[in-house]
């Protein structure tokens, strides 16, 4: 198995998909055979067309040598899912993401691609959220309503992307990690990787690591949260 699972697409002040192109080309360049073509998957875009977000995409993409085609674009999306080289899931909205993907029956050829045959998976985001076993702790409004909250389980922990440890002064609201308090709490077994901007994990076969500037913050019920750097063991966080 072979994840790229991204906290955002565009830091503030860069352009879009900047910081993660390296690590994302460096990914695609080093399958068993070099990725020239991914099958995207646009459904989490709401506010614009699922063709600007495969141009925008594209664009990026096109700057280390991969052309990306967009499943949006096929009549039967589960054969392209099957003859993908690699899987791009983008960010968005969680919700649509995955009414969109459970409509068009993606989720069990995506199972099938990634966790039988090998191939590469890159998400940001929304894409992110969807490689755990729920959308739980996706920070999207429920803009519609999926068949269910289950995503496709690639990984067997929660990510949180955009993470974020700030209480803006007047803000009377729950913070994110009291959100993720709660969710631990209702689902004592489970693990919450609170993903900063800026950072990613990388999965290869049964290691994960974490690439970027910033520690991941872990959560799990009846234990302090714990700080997490670039370089520490983190492997046991696929283990569950």
């Amino acid at each position: 198995m072979r994840l790229l699972l991204i906290s955002n697409s565009t830091n503030a002040g860069e352009a879009y998909l900047e910081y993660p192109k390296q690590q994302i080309a460096d990914f695609l360049a080093v399958s068993t055979v070099p990725v020239k073509r991914v099958l995207f998957v646009p459904y989490a875009a709401v506010t614009f067309s699922y063709d600007d977000y495969q141009a925008k995409v594209a664009t990026r993409f096109s700057e280390f040598g991969v052309e990306v085609d967009s499943v949006h674009t096929y009549a039967d999306p589960v054969q392209a899912v099957r003859n993908a080289q690699a899987i791009v899931v983008g960010g968005g909205n969680t919700f649509h993401l995955a009414k969109t993907m459970q409509d068009q029956g993606l989720y069990e050829p995506i199972r099938e691609a990634v966790l039988e045959r090998g191939v590469p998976y890159i998400g940001w985001s929304a894409g992110s959220n969807m490689s755990c076993p729920t959308i739980c702790t996706t920070n999207d409004m429920p803009i519609v309503e999926p068949l269910s909250f289950k995503a496709l389980g690639l990984i067997p922990f929660q990510i949180n992307p955009h993470y974020l440890d700030a209480h803006p002064e007047g803000h009377a609201g729950e913070t994110r990690e009291m959100r993720i308090e709660e969710y631990i709490a209702a689902n004592k077994g489970m693990r919450v990787a609170g993903l900063r901007e800026g950072c990613m994990l990388r999965v290869e076969g049964r290691n994960l690591s974490l690439i970027g500037p910033r520690t991941m913050r872990l959560f799990r019920y009846g234990t302090p949260p714990r700080e997490l750097a670039a370089g520490e063991e983190l492997s046991f966080l696929l283990n569950d």
